[in-house]
């Protein structure tokens, strides 16, 4: 019990605890019951949103910029640099939690500032900016970033396009010559958990426009217009991993920026110094609010659980819902896991109260892997 270092390696808790509070949550309740157990904590994300807040909470300085939201309205967004690099999360900018409630607008929502946050920490010196996508209430293909980068893309009289994925069918023109200069000399790594193509029956219009507003007619109009639109910068990126991902700007990452397509979770654990803090421990606990098939294809309990796995270390995981058999928590590395559900199976009360629900979980864990 003395040797016991605990790494907590958590995502959030979508809708109710923070990343960070989900680390302080395990971290109260294990204390409870062994009050002298060491314990780091590495809040994780896979590089949809919550990407910022972990970079800071691993020693990251956070940065606010005022930047174009998806409706066109400014919003307030954040980037974290340290040293000379960058992570700039596309949800800050682009994502949908800037849409108010009820209010969608598949065809025309932008990714300006998406571009406006890139143009940012290329200000503040970044060589290296990993950039998060996911969580996005766009699918412009990437246009709207591009162009605040400098690019221009006009229809057949010379016209500017305006914003979103649906006038992407009247592209006629697209000159990327004017796009800032320094891209060219930065190692842009595009992070996402999501290996979509573009467009067509696994691309992004299809696979995820429903959930961005999208009717059945406009995911046949953003499909046909993306199409179009990778037919004039590139088609062969669009087929490319990742080239799908927050509504196509991983494609326009790829084909206009350099990208380098990395799964999201893997250079999170890089760029927050995962590897070290493994190192230190003897027992893992990961988690996320909904663990489910979903989290088994690059989410960031699979990452922690995998790596840890691969060090040799025992991993437990925590959860609102459990919903993968033990024979799946097992092939992904992960011992048991401890869902709040079990204590609360209220799905409205368990979100409300998930931190006290949280602290005894960690209590269980920590009597049935701490004081054996």
């Amino acid at each position: 019990m003395e040797t016991a270092r605990v790494l907590v390696a958590a995502d959030k808790f979508k809708g109710s605890l923070t990343a960070v509070q989900v680390a302080e949550r395990v971290t109260a309740g294990l204390r409870r019951v062994v009050p002298g157990v060491r314990v780091e904590t590495l809040p994780v994300a896979d590089g949809g949103d919550g990407t910022v807040a972990a970079a800071v909470a691993a020693g990251f300085e956070r940065r606010e910029v005022r930047v174009t939201g998806p409706l066109g309205d400014p919003v307030t967004a954040a980037f974290a640099v340290r040293g000379s690099t960058a992570v700039v999360e596309m949800a800050e900018a682009s994502g949908l939690q800037h849409l108010p409630d009820g209010v969608f607008a598949p065809l025309t929502a932008t990714t300006y500032g998406s571009g406006e946050l890139l143009r940012a920490a290329l200000e503040e010196g970044a060589t290296t900016i990993v950039f998060g996508v996911g969580g996005s209430a766009t699918t412009d293909g990437g246009a709207g970033m591009l162009t605040a980068l400098g690019a221009r893309f006009l229809d057949a009289e010379g016209k500017p396009l305006g914003p979103g994925g649906g006038p992407l069918a009247e592209l006629a023109e697209a000159d990327l010559s004017g796009l800032v200069p320094r891209l060219a000399r930065i190692d842009l790594v595009l992070a996402s958990d999501v290996d979509n193509p573009l467009t067509g029956p696994k691309g992004a219009p299809e696979v995820y426009g429903r959930q961005k507003g999208a009717s059945e007619e406009d995911i046949a109009v953003l499909d046909a217009a993306l199409a179009h639109y990778a037919s004039i910068l590139g088609p062969d990126a669009a087929a490319l991993p990742g080239a799908g991902a927050a509504g196509g700007i991983g494609y326009g990452a790829l084909v206009a920026l350099g990208a380098r397509f990395r799964p999201g979770i893997e250079v999170m654990l890089d760029v927050l110094g995962f590897a070290p803090a493994l190192a230190r421990a003897t027992l893992v606990i990961t988690g996320e609010g909904s663990l489910d098939e979903q989290t088994l294809h690059g989410k960031a309990p699979a990452g922690v659980a995998a790596a840890a796995r691969a060090a040799g270390i025992e991993v437990v995981a925590v959860c609102g819902r459990l919903a993968l058999p033990p024979e799946a928590l097992e092939k992904a590395g992960i011992r048991r896991a401890y869902a709040l559900a079990e204590l609360e199976p209220d799905p409205a009360v368990s979100m409300a109260q998930a931190g006290p629900l949280l602290e005894r979980a960690a209590e269980s864990i920590a009597r049935d892997f701490l004081l054996r």
